[in-house]
């Protein structure tokens, strides 16, 4: 693959692919729709509830628009749209920020099952999921996913793929085959996914391989034109087979994934004097069990099973030596009942159970063996009247950590979590919707039990066995305008924290910064939203202009602590500007984002200035031998700047990406 360096030819071919108008978006969502806000059923709502129906904000990506947008991270996938961010890690993890949270406060699920990895601990740890072999992804921001943990404050991830099959192929077999590459990364990516089917057995096969080198960053960095150690090697194949019946089914998938990736931001000394970048081998292993079943008994409408069992290890590399190898065994098992109208009230409960065995060796072994096992029970109940929609949930849950060393004493704590919210649809194209909560987030064993160097981060870890649990208090606002020329979602966010806990710095020490677990209230406050209009035009079937935006305050209370009352690695506010065309099968989008300074600073932050970045895009949908196909291209960083992420544990040795054509091919059949 080419490296686009040279300025005419992706300013040249940015107009091509900014003047190429498209019709796929329309297929996408209904005309008018702002982009990524897709009048879809939310999976994750548990009633099957409309996105436009949902008490707090839900995005959904899928269709054409997701294979446009991936990346090879969920991070950098979502961090484009309103009230998220990535914590960008280089090229090889990244995980999702939802309105200035990440790590325990923001729950990532395959299809309702909670991703077992090692990405909350660090940032430098990836997820175990490939966004390519994604068929949607949902959002929900807020309160509106408490039936998935009281701690899940942020919000929730919930990815949904094909791998266990739930109906049989029309046709008795259907698919895909995509190859993709990326100039900046010079990434080489191919996939397929085939499900066929016979009567009552369906069968589903999938796989991704991907090969990216050290991706290159925007101009006239100090550090050269590349980020050292950013590769990224990954292979991930699934095989899953399910049971289909008219009252239901049951299904099974078995799911590998091995990665390699660089650690950027730190190195070692090699035998010739030379610094070289850990590697981190990550090997997962995970099975998956999904089903439903319709109408078993009287009153109760269906039932649905998702269990999980990961086995999960990743070795940091110097050299040929293995520095620190980190593992996790973990099974998480869900079992819904969704129930019928009852006095007017429809609702799901239901029992949920995880367990973590997790240990880390080596010499960054800075989390102690530990067993984490939590239960739950919660109930989520919906009623409507007229133009209203009301909306109730309950959790209680329990949890014990058991630190496997002699002088770390066990942790046994529970919470109760609990929501009221409501949509009213005041007239014919609107809707406003509140909702109130209150939350309890546990401590997790990594503030519970840390203690040691931590290099990726460049700290040196203690946590605190006495941390109490997290007690939130939410208000979330949502008014949003439905159909017309004119449409828009608009949310405001306040959610007051007590005893937040969070890494508190305590100087430095030999290069690392030393912090401690410690807790203290917080207020985090925001909005986020976009609104688009559809322009006249005698040429092109649809022309859309959206403005979008998003900003966080994070800050302690005052009086509640010592040092900075900043909350560290607070995103900066966002503000853009898109306009879509699209003309027959042709798409083409043009997006001005601006990235404003952030100089709220905690201890021992620097700075991050701000930056503006031009993003094109095109899409095309025809026919090659008969079969759907889908040939996109998108040229983001246009103008090859050199930008910063402030919530980069890294971000002056990793840069973000610059100047880079992303081009690939899909096809349906």
């Amino acid at each position: 693959m080419t490296d686009f360096t040279c300025r005419r030819t992706p300013l040249t071919l940015a107009l091509m692919l900014a003047l190429a108008p498209v019709a796929a978006l329309a297929q996408d969502a209904p005309q008018g729709a702002p982009a990524g806000v897709a009048t879809v059923v939310v999976s994750a709502s548990g009633l099957g509830v409309a996105g436009d129906d949902m008490v707090t904000p839900v995005t959904s990506l899928g269709g054409a628009e997701l294979v446009r947008t991936r990346e090879s991270t969920l991070g950098e996938t979502l961090s484009r749209l309103p009230g998220i961010t990535s914590t960008h890690f280089g090229a090889g993890a990244s995980r999702p920020i939802i309105r200035g949270m990440d790590g325990p406060r923001v729950k990532i699920l395959s299809d309702g099952a909670e991703i077992q990895d090692a990405s909350t601990i660090s940032p430098d740890h990836a997820v175990a999921f490939e966004p390519v072999l994604a068929e949607r992804i949902e959002v929900l921001r807020g309160p509106s996913a408490l039936a998935y943990g009281g701690g899940a404050v942020g919000g929730v991830v919930n990815i949904l793929d094909r791998k266990v099959p739930t109906a049989i192929p029309a046709n008795g077999i259907e698919g895909s085959a995509e190859v993709r590459a990326n100039s900046a990364l010079r990434e080489k990516t191919g996939a397929f996914e085939v499900t066929g089917g016979s009567g009552n057995v369906a069968l589903h096969v999938e796989g991704v391989k991907r090969d990216a080198d050290d991706y290159r960053v925007g101009k006239d960095w100090t550090y050269g034109e590349r980020v050292a150690g950013s590769y990224k090697e990954t292979e991930t194949g699934s095989v899953g087979a399910s049971w289909i019946g008219q009252d239901g089914y049951l299904g099974a998938a078995y799911t590998k994934e091995r990665s390699e990736y660089g650690i950027p931001g730190h190195g070692f000394e090699n035998a010739l004097g030379q610094i070289e970048v850990p590697v981190v081998n990550l090997d997962s292993e995970r099975w998956d069990l999904r089903g439903e079943y319709r109408e078993p008994v009287a009153g109760i409408e269906r039932v649905r099973l998702r269990a999980s069992f990961t086995d999960y290890i990743h070795d940091e590399v110097e050299g040929s030596a293995v520095a620190t190898t980190f593992k996790s065994k973990a099974h998480d098992g869900r079992l819904e009942f969704v129930h019928r109208p009852l006095a007017g009230w429809h609702g799901v409960f239901g029992l949920q159970t995880t367990r973590r065995d997790f240990s880390a060796i080596g010499a960054e072994a800075y989390v102690p063996p530990t067993l984490t096992k939590k239960h739950a029970a919660f109930i989520t109940e919906e009623y409507k009247l007229r133009d209203w929609r009301f909306e109730a949930a309950l959790r209680h849950e329990w949890q014990d950590v058991e630190a496997e060393v002699a002088d770390k004493p066990d942790s046994s704590t529970h919470g109760t979590s609990a929501s009221v919210g409501a949509v009213w649809k005041f007239a014919p194209e609107y809707s406003l919707g509140a909702s109130l909560s209150h939350t309890h987030r546990l401590p997790t064993a990594e503030e519970l039990y840390a203690d040691g160097p931590h290099l990726a981060t460049n700290t040196f870890e203690v946590g605190n066995p006495n941390l109490a649990r997290e007690t939130s208090n939410n208000v979330d606002l949502t008014l949003r305008k439905l159909a017309g020329r004119t449409t828009f979602s608009i949310s405001a966010f306040h959610n007051q924290i007590n005893d937040y806990i969070y890494s508190q710095s305590r100087g430095s020490f030999d290069g690392l910064q030393l912090i401690n677990y410690a807790q203290r209230d917080a207020t985090f406050t925001g909005l986020e939203g976009e609104i688009s209009h559809n322009l006249p035009s005698s040429i092109l079937s649809s022309l859309t202009a959206t403005l979008f935006g998003d900003v966080v305050r994070a800050r302690f209370d005052e009086n509640s602590g010592a040092g900075s009352r900043e909350i560290p690695r607070t995103p900066a506010h966002r503000i853009g500007v898109r306009l879509e065309g699209a003309w027959n099968a042709w798409n083409g989008s043009v997006e001005l984002v601006r990235v404003g300074e952030q100089d709220r600073l905690a201890d021992f932050e620097t700075v991050t200035a701000g930056y503006t970045m031009l993003n094109l895009s095109t899409h095309y949908a025809t026919r090659i031998g008969g079969l759907p196909a889908q040939l996109y291209a998108r040229l983001n960083n246009a103008t090859d700047r050199l930008a910063f992420s402030h919530t980069s544990f890294i971000k002056d040795v990793a840069p973000l990406t610059g100047r880079n054509v992303t081009a690939g091919l899909r096809v349906l059949f």
